[in-house]
């Protein structure tokens, strides 16, 4: 395979160096969805819409390889992967409220799906190849869930690509590609375009804005053009060829920030606007409507949620009779952290409509320890925002340097960031300084390390409902040590680092596969065969 660039502006990064820049609204806090994993139910439903796009919406047959040693091997089915490909493939959001009977929507399509355990030494865990097919054409996609609902497409038709799903793609299929290169160049229709050669031979246009009808249908004409795909972006903030960020880690925020004095959620702000070339106005805006849906969420969680495929039942309901009663032992803020991060969790359960922050899996611990901190302070609309832009900037940090997969990182990526996350924005609710918010973020973070990601029965419930409660409850002690001025000793850069490397050290059976941990005990197997049998639920 060889891939040659052509650029008509200074500064042009491929696809894979402008990845290196999260967005908060992309990577961190979202996407809106339901579902019980990001890394399953999300990322696979945007892998599905790039296949839908790539057959123009017309599919006949789905063939679907998982490979024998990733993740997916074991918990496709259980943990929402199947059901998220299959909603991509007819088009779908991932907060569609169709999503959990997906597989019969498919079936009445007349979409054949078969899907293979094999072997074919997929060096990412979360893996997907994928082939489709209709009575004219077929095309074959490779693609990676790298974690938090982020994708990446890496084969195209056995051709490497790199696409992040933040753009609108045009590919040209074409047998002549330096015609048809000639073209572009001198028309000067597009600012820049890639040639990828492998088995397949096509010209990659990604641009923030869909191509013109007329350019396309000039493309269209031209000798040589077989086809032309178009595949629309997946995710809210589009980036660009030539994305731009004022730090990536928090020394250099530090230093951008000397002389400027601005607050933690303003330089939030400010790193959103310039990443997603848009306005911090239309940030503050974003963040209010994820808001509302994480206010939802807790007030739909308390008042008691069903759902048949689950191991937990609506154990917030009881949890905040008992804090009405005063039965519990005392902690007000503690106790209703708890009931916030419950209640959100259960909605996430029972395929609801949750926020991933920075997963579904982990969308109670940063969420729940941030509106039980606001509630219980008494605190505004605005500061409940600027609290989870400050959130989502320490995602960033991490998303930029190390991972939000379990699959790669364990827990210690999903709930031990997400208590990261909540610790740096507890700080600030409590009227701290920008320092001690890294300070707490740090303490948060080394407590973590290490944590496995093992699922009792193959669901994202327990012990995952235990370790956001566990996560937010440890955010909210560090924000209350680095308020106390307690010695992090460890930049929170390096943290992040550390977090990345003992990820790499955590051996597999205990990275979200299903095969070690409480995910192997003679229990957890009793309440998986339940749950095959549909049985379980009667218990709840």
């Amino acid at each position: 395979m060889t891939l040659t660039y052509f650029s008509y502006f200074q500064g042009y990064k491929s696809k894979a160096q402008s990845m290196r820049y999260p967005s908060i609204f992309n990577d961190v806090v979202g996407p809106v969805m339901r579902g019980p994993s990001s890394s399953h139910c999300a990322a696979s439903l945007r892998i599905g819409r790039i296949c839908h796009d790539l057959m123009d919406g017309k599919i006949s047959g789905i063939e679907i390889d998982f490979d024998t040693n990733g993740s997916l091997a074991t918990t496709h089915k259980d943990q929402g992967s199947d059901m998220g490909l299959f909603g991509g493939f007819l088009g779908w959001e991932a907060h569609d409220e169709r999503l959990v009977d997906s597989e019969s929507h498919l079936r009445s399509a007349r979409i054949e799906v078969r899907i293979n355990i094999v072997d074919f030494q997929a060096e990412h865990p979360n893996t997907y190849r994928i082939t489709l097919k209709n009575p004219w054409e077929t095309h074959q996609v490779v693609a990676l869930s790298t974690g938090g609902g982020m994708i990446e497409v890496i084969e195209i038709d056995k051709t490497e690509v790199s696409l992040a799903g933040d753009s609108f793609v045009t590919l040209i299929y074409t047998g002549n590609p330096d015609k048809i290169s000639q073209y572009l160049k001198e028309s000067k229709a597009v600012e820049a375009f890639q040639v990828h050669t492998g088995e397949a031979c096509f010209i990659l246009v990604s641009t923030r804005d869909a191509l013109d009808s007329s350019i396309l249908n000039e493309l269209n004409q031209l000798e040589g053009v077989t086809s032309i795909k178009q595949l629309n972006p997946v995710l809210p903030i589009l980036g660009s060829n030539d994305t731009q960020v004022p730090f990536i880690t928090t020394e250099e925020m530090l230093a951008y920030n000397e002389g400027k004095n601005l607050p933690l959620w303003q330089l939030a702000a400010r790193y959103e606007s310039m990443r997603g070339n848009i306005s911090e106005e239309e940030v503050f805006s974003k963040m209010n409507q994820i808001r509302i849906i994480l206010r939802d969420a807790v007030k739909t969680g308390l008042k008691g949620t069903k759902f048949e495929d689950r191991i937990l039942g609506p154990q917030s309901v009881k949890f905040k009779a008992m804090m009405e009663d005063k039965k519990l032992v005392d902690g007000e803020v503690l106790n209703r952290i708890i009931m916030y991060v419950s209640a959100i969790m259960e909605v996430k359960s029972s395929m609801g409509v949750i926020v991933a922050a920075p997963t579904a899996g982990s969308c109670g611990a940063m969420p729940g320890a941030v509106l039980g901190v606001v509630d219980a302070l008494g605190l505004s609309d605005e500061e409940t925002v600027k609290a989870l832009l400050i959130a989502g900037l320490i995602g960033v940090f991490i998303a930029a340097h190390s991972t939000f997969a379990a699959e790669v990182g364990g827990c210690q990526a999903e709930c031990g960031a997400g208590g990261t996350m909540a610790a740096a924005s507890l700080v600030y609710l409590a009227g701290g300084t920008l320092p001690q918010s890294l300070s707490a973020a740090s303490m948060a973070l080394q407590s973590s390390l290490g944590l496995i990601c093992d699922p009792i029965g193959n669901r994202v419930e327990a012990p995952c409902l235990n370790r956001n409660v566990m996560a937010a409850s440890n955010a909210l002690s560090c924000a209350n040590m680095a308020l106390a001025d307690y010695d992090h000793l460890i930049p929170l850069d390096e943290v992040i680092e550390t977090m990345y490397e003992v990820g790499k050290s955590i051996p597999n059976t205990l990275r979200c596969t299903n095969l070690g941990g409480l995910s192997i005990t003679k229990t957890a197997k009793k309440i998986e065969h339940r749950l095959a049998k549909k049985q379980f639920f009667k218990s709840c």
